[in-house]
């Protein structure tokens, strides 16, 4: 029984729903390792052809859990915590995208840092009005390593130099724009819309999409799998600096960060 996800089997699609709305579905270990398993079974489970990821309440996901982070840094192997929490952050990403059937991120709110990692690793991505995308990592300190290569692999390398070193925030009509969404909805017909493609990919041979994909994510982009391992490096390490530090007690505390 999961505690961090809901999951829905409607045929031919299912859903997996972060399901942590206090925490605006803020990305934990507990999540990360029950999303593991929920795409494992609905890869195992026939009659999905198609699964759809959306949040509860009013965030698609506000990304990793800054609290767990905080807290990391209290202990004596901090820095094996941080190296441990980006590998599982990792690992999720290349199971999305060697997932053989096809993603749909149906945002619904705002998809911030590790979130927007998550949006991206989907194949397909139906916006509600409400939606927002940003990486604010340089503002807290630390660097969106994994969602980097992802970001450049989605809308080229220019685009994502302007987001990640602005670490501006977009509402959905610029992020339709560059290609980061591929479809507005209303927001009470988010979800409905992705159910609506999801019936569309059912309709195509499982073995072709499942080619496809590979094709999309392993060998048109054949170094992202070496960009994404040295992006958890760079992660990891950029947990440890003062900087790092200093950032994230700047947003939890509500105040502005005094960079060293």
């Amino acid at each position: 029984m999961s505690e961090t996800l809901k999951i829905k089997l409607h045929p031919p699609g299912g859903t997996i729903m972060l399901q942590r709305p206090e925490r605006r579905n803020a990305i934990s270990r507990q999540m990360l390792r029950e999303l593991e398993e929920a795409f494992f079974d609905l890869h195992q489970e026939r009659k999905v052809k198609a699964v759809i990821l959306t949040g509860a309440g009013s965030a698609f996901c506000a990304g990793m859990d800054l609290n767990e982070m905080q807290e990391a840094a209290q202990h004596d192997d901090a820095l094996d915590l941080w190296r441990q929490d980006s590998i599982a952050y990792r690992d999720l990403i290349h199971q999305m995208l060697r997932f053989p059937k096809p993603i749909i991120a149906a945002v619904n709110g705002p998809a911030i840092a590790g979130g927007a990692g998550l949006l991206l690793a989907a194949d397909l991505v139906v916006a509600a009005p409400e939606a927002r995308f940003g990486l604010p990592e340089p503002r807290r300190g630390i660097v969106a390593g994994m969602v980097a290569p992802l970001l450049a692999f989605r809308i080229g390398s220019g685009q994502a130099a302007r987001l990640l070193l602005t670490a501006d925030t977009i509402d959905v009509d610029e992020a339709l724009r560059i290609g980061l969404f591929h479809e507005l909805a209303p927001g009470h017909t988010v979800w409905a819309r992705a159910h609506a493609l999801a019936e569309m990919c059912a309709k195509s041979a499982p073995q072709a999409l499942q080619l496809t994909k590979k094709l999309l994510n392993e060998t048109i982009a054949e170094s992202l799998e070496t960009q994404l391992a040295a992006g958890a490096a760079a992660s990891a390490a950029a947990r440890t600096t003062e900087a790092a530090a200093e950032g994230l007690a700047a947003f939890l505390e509500k105040r502005e960060p005094h960079w060293p």
